[in-house]
Order: C-alpha cells, then structure tokens, then sequence
C-alpha cells in the first residue's frame, strides 16, 4: 500500500496508472474510518483495478464555530484498516498542500445546496464540492464511491460532475449502521452513554415515517409532525430539520407523489447527526424493522 501525501505525487501517480490502463477507483473520507468506510471500499475494489482512500480533514467545509480543531483523526488506525481493506494508495495531504497562499478558487452550486443542510451551515458545500473536485482532478479517478448516510452531498456531487463534466462515475453505497440502528458516523464518538441511546431517536424518526407511509399516508405535513412528535421528548435532542423532498431536485413536497428523500438532522447534546430514508423504499437506507 503506497500513502502519498503531495497533491502533485498523487496526480503523477495517477496519470501513469490511466496510461497504463488501470482503472481507479476514489472513496474520499475525512478519515477516523468505520465499517462505513470499508464498505465503501469495498464496493470500489469491484468497480477499480487500483482504489484510492483520501484521508483528509477539508477545512473549507466547516464554519467558524464547528468542530474542525477536534473532528476524530487516527492515521495509524486508519491506515491498518486500509490496508485490511485492501485499499492500493492513501492519500493524505496537509491543508497547505491543498490550499496554499493565494488560493482563491471554489466551486458553488446555487440550487440543491441552499436547503437540508445548507441552509443551517452556509458554505459548507462550497467547501465539500471543492475539495471533491480538486480530488478527481488529483486522483483522475474513473469512478468515486460515497454513501448515502449524505444524501444532500452526494446529489450535489451528482451534479457538479455533471455541469462541470468530470468524467466520473459517481457510485451511491448503503447506510452501513450499527446493530441498533444508528448510522455510523466518526461523529457517534463524541456522543456520552446516555447521548448514544438517545441517538436512537433518529432512526426511530425514520421507522415512524416509513410505517405511516406503508399505511398509505401521503401528507408530507404530517409524516413531518409524527416525527418530530417522537423526537422533542428526547432530552438531549435538538431539531435542526425534517423535511421531505423530492430525491432529484431536493424542493419540499407538501405530498409524496413521487421519488422522495426524507431527512432530518438533530443535534444530541452539542454533535450534529444525520439520516435519511428514501421513500418508496430501494435498500438504500438498510433502516431496520
């Protein structure tokens, strides 16, 4: 396993892979891996003759008062995983590499970012989108993996590649969750006992959505207020959105009628968690019962 750490030796090494034929397989990550992660590789090593890990914490992508300083980092860790996994190249750059004195250039979407996410942590898809780009550029990867835990992200890389035609297949992975039902995250790591049970509440959410939906109720209203119903109770948790949107153009619907994403975001004490169901059901969200 090769671990690279300057952009410049990355796109090297990758442009001598593309001419000697090999195809490459991308699966970014900030690193501090899960069996989320692994999973992702896996399904890279199916797709790819060589799979790339990115290990990088993207500065861009938080706000001022976000958790960059003490988001999870472990390379050692993460690098026997990789090489368990089966991963060919990790590359980790410095956020100087990346970003050196005088950059000055982002790519911004400025229509399927501004909801869900997007509208409680501005500029951080700016960010997501530019480290992405900068990585299929680097890594010249034929097809990138990314999970659908980030359904919002995803849909917008989905679409940069397409307006920006970067020639990548962008492969959309499962919820990979633990035994009780919540998504794996680095992030479930900052959660206490008490904060990890309670965690739950968002899975539950979901459970209650798909129930009601499996009943025939259509009103995304009330799908909505059922949900929220079961989460204010929780002591710890803290609503930053339900919605219901349509899967393509993430707009909120006021009736499910088609394709729809139902996502939701709650903090639990100070850690900001995420999940998501796609309705009607295609096996994406592996959301138990």
């Amino acid at each position: 396993m090769n671990i690279i750490a300057s952009p410049e030796d990355m796109q090297k090494t990758a442009l001598a892979l593309r001419r000697a034929g090999k195809r490459i397989g991308l699966v970014p990550t900030m690193g501090f891996l899960h069996e989320g992660h692994l999973a992702l590789v896996k399904l890279a090593r199916r797709q790819a003759d060589v799979v790339v890990l990115s290990i990088f914490v993207n500065p861009t992508q938080f706000g001022p008062n976000e958790d960059f300083s003490r988001y999870p980092r472990d390379f050692e860790r993460d690098r026997t995983l990789c090489a368990t996994a089966g991963v060919d190249i990790i590359f980790n750059p410095a956020p100087e590499a990346m970003y050196p004195a005088g950059y000055s250039v982002y790519v911004e979407e400025n229509g399927l970012s501004k909801g869900l996410c997007g509208a409680s942590r501005p500029g951080h898809f700016r960010g997501v989108l530019t480290v992405v780009a900068k990585l299929f550029n680097l890594t010249q990867a034929d097809v990138a993996v990314f999970g659908q835990k980030d359904a919002q992200q995803v849909r917008l890389i989905q679409q940069m590649a397409r307006d920006l035609n970067f020639p990548v297949t962008i492969v959309l992975a499962p919820i990979i969750r633990e035994a009780d039902g919540l998504a794996m995250s680095s992030r479930n790591t900052y959660l206490s006992p008490a904060e990890r049970r309670e965690a739950l509440c968002l899975q539950q959410a979901l459970q209650t959505a798909r129930r009601l939906y499996r009943a025939g109720e259509r009103d995304a209203r009330r799908i909505i207020a059922a949900m929220k119903a079961g989460i204010e109770p929780v002591p710890a948790a803290r609503v930053d959105y339900i919605a219901i949107v349509d899967a393509d153009t993430l707009q909120r619907v006021q009736r499910i009628e088609t394709s729809v994403l139902v996502a939701l975001a709650v903090y639990i004490g100070k850690t900001h968690l995420i999940d998501n169901l796609t309705l009607p059901e295609n096996g994406s969200s592996n959301l138990p019962g």
